[in-house]
C-alpha cells in the first residue's frame, strides 16, 4: 500500500510545485514573446507621441466646443 501513496504523489505535484511551475512557464513565455517584439526607434517613438497628443487636443477641442454648445441648445429647447 505504501507503493500506491508513493507513485499517486510522485504523478501530481503539489499545488506550491504546480504554482512554481506556471509561474516559470509564463515568464519564459513572455520573455520569448518580447524578444520577437519590433520596437520602434526613438525618433519613431517621438512621432507617434506628438500624433496621438494632436489627436488629444483635437478631441478635447471638438468635445468641449462642439458638443457642449450642441448639448447646451438641446437643453435650452427642452427646458424652454
Amino acid at each position: 500500500m505504501a507503493k500506491v501513496e508513493k507513485s499517486s504523489a510522485q504523478k501530481k505535484p503539489n499545488i506550491f510545485q504546480r504554482m512554481i511551475a506556471a509561474i516559470k512557464r509564463y515568464v519564459a513565455e513572455t520573455v520569448g514573446e518580447l524578444r520577437k517584439v519590433s520596437w520602434p526607434t526613438r525618433r519613431e517613438a517621438w512621432y507617434l507621441t506628438v500624433v496621438v497628443l494632436i489627436v488629444t487636443v483635437i478631441m478635447s477641442i471638438f468635445l468641449g466646443v462642439i458638443l457642449d454648445s450642441l448639448f447646451s441648445y438641446v437643453v435650452k429647447l427642452i427646458v424652454g
